[in-house]
């Protein structure tokens, strides 16, 4: 069984701890990318049209040999009269192909190959190589997995988190996430998500103390309990390896959860 370091809040070795056989477990990207789209498919709203939407008209089509195309045209006079209606290319006419809110949006995934797909995850955030390729910035990280002593749930400041930043080589990745912080293309700047930003450090807990409202103030960041961890929060994006802060506490459940 391999093991690994314990560092404390300033950074330094305090002794060595036991790895669960999770992280042994080969990665499967193709799993943690069908079980990321699943868990995002169950956020999705059903969405459909009127099935009567601008079929409500007299329009009928007016045939040949009158050198007019042949799309339906609104009965009788005035402002209205004979301008196209009900087809798809004509002002205020159906859509083409409105979206059916029967289809079914909701995907499902076996037990197992959701189970594997969190293994798969956990044991990509102990991969220096994947976690680089996922952007992160670990130069001054000094070891992966990053085992933390418990004394970091107990953090409840901000400027205490900071701190422990600094002395654990995260700052330069929480850098990043601030500089990557700008204005989304698209329409969705006028629904709710106007910016965007890239992902940050995740902390793996056991019992929150204090570390949820402290994370809370710093972009990209996101704290979890051990038996609450997805595929998602591992491997944002579907892409495995996001770089991981873990508590002793956690990966001694850790064991336990996924043996």
């Amino acid at each position: 069984m391999t093991d690994a370091p314990i560092y404390d809040l300033e950074g330094k070795s305090k002794g060595k701890i036991i790895l669960p056989d999770v992280f042994k477990t080969p990665i499967r990207p193709d799993v943690i990318k069908k079980a990321v789209l699943a868990q995002q498919s169950h956020r999705l709203q059903p969405q459909g049209r009127d099935v009567m939407a601008g079929k409500r008209t007299s329009a009928v089509t007016l045939g040949t040999g009158l050198h007019l195309s042949r799309v339906p045209r609104v009965k009788g006079g005035g402002p209205r009269g004979r301008s196209g209606a009900f087809a798809p290319s004509t002002v205020g006419g159906r859509t083409t192909h409105p979206p059916n809110s029967e289809k079914r949006i909701y995907k499902r995934i076996n037990d197992k190959e959701r189970l594997l797909a969190i293994r798969s995850a956990i044991a990509a955030t102990a991969d220096k190589g994947l976690v680089t390729s996922h952007g992160h910035v670990i130069d001054n990280v000094p070891d992966l997995p990053l085992v933390v002593v418990d004394a970091i749930q107990e953090i409840s400041k901000a400027d205490e988190a900071k701190a422990v930043f600094e002395k654990l080589g995260l700052a330069s990745d929480l850098a990043r996430v601030e500089n990557s912080r700008k204005i989304r293309a698209g329409k969705g700047k006028v629904r709710g998500r106007k910016w965007r930003h890239g992902v940050g450090p995740l902390f793996v807990i056991d019992v929150d103390k204090g570390i949820q409202k402290a994370m809370g103030n710093f972009l990209g960041v996101d704290v979890i309990g051990v038996d609450r961890i997805n595929a998602e929060l591992l491997a944002p994006g579907a892409s495995p390896g996001r770089l991981t802060v873990w508590a002793s506490s956690a990966i001694k459940k850790l064991g336990k959860l996924y043996a």
